[in-house]
């Protein structure tokens, strides 16, 4: 029986000892067939975990590229959107001449939208959506420098469509800033973040919002050339905007619904 054990205990020794070798033997392309084969199989963290060994022991092999550009696609597919951003922005560094680098100008662009889609996302319920949204600025630019550079790469139109998307949000943003400056009274700052929205976002659903609100924050502000202006350019072009009744503008009511005293706020209503 001691002599089994020992035998058996002395084959355990062997096979780990045989299994931890397994990976300082592998060869270049071993290494890399492991790797597609996790991805093959969905398996992204192993092949993540791959692709890093690979790039450690063969820094300047056959696979060194390739593998760069698979551990953006890898770090994207398990949702590591800060990798990938990351592996993409040190592939455009390392290799700005390689055929597939518009790719890495993609995934990076991609990535950001990505982060910038669960950061508006999680805060678009109340108030604190007026946060600057950062990462759509972001992606769209990155987007626009793969336009750029290359006009002609197969990613040209996805891109183009997530910038659509991307500038249609960023204006919604502009008005819900100006809708917010109506509701402190802060009626010149509405007015201005408005016009913006339509001198730089034409084309945008969010253009009709903003003629509506500067058509409100220039009534508050007692400049009716101005605000007839901005009503009538409403009228012309969105006549069944919702503030807009039998042809007469109806006010929001973002500028009364703050003329609380601080008595009334701390007694939730009770006085004051």
């Amino acid at each position: 029986m001691r002599l089994i054990i020992l035998i058996l205990l002395s084959a355990g020794i062997v096979a780990c000892s045989s299994n931890g070798k397994h990976d300082d033997e592998l060869t270049e392309k071993q290494y890399y067939d492991e790797a597609i084969a996790a991805i093959d199989d969905e398996n992204f963290f192993l092949a993540i975990e791959k692709l890093q060994l690979l790039e450690s022991r063969y820094p300047f092999g056959k696979y060194s590229e390739q593998s760069q550009l698979e551990m953006i696609y890898t770090q994207f597919q398990a949702q590591e959107l800060e990798g990938a951003k990351a592996a993409a922005e040190r592939f455009i560094r390392l290799h700005p001449e390689h055929p597939n680098v518009d790719y890495a100008y993609y995934m990076r662009g991609l990535s950001t939208f990505f982060l910038g889609l669960s950061l508006v996302e999680r805060y678009l319920a109340d108030e604190q959506a007026l946060r600057d949204p950062a990462p759509a600025r972001d992606a769209f630019g990155e987007f626009a420098e793969l336009l750029r550079k290359y006009p002609d790469s197969p990613y040209v139109t996805d891109a183009r469509q997530r910038m659509i998307y991307l500038r249609n949000k960023l204006a919604a943003y502009e008005v819900h800033v100006g809708q917010y400056y109506i509701k402190r009274h802060a009626y010149l700052a509405a007015a201005n973040r408005a016009r913006y929205v339509v001198e730089n976002y034409q084309g945008t659903p969010a253009v009709a919002d903003a003629l509506a609100v500067m058509t409100e924050a220039y009534q508050l502000l007692h400049m009716p050339d101005l605000a007839d202006k901005s009503l009538s350019v409403l009228k012309l072009n969105f006549p069944e905007h919702p503030q807009l009744k039998n042809g007469e503008f109806v006010h929001s009511g973002f500028d009364t619904k703050d003329h609380r005293s601080l008595l009334n706020v701390i007694t939730f209503g009770l006085f004051g």
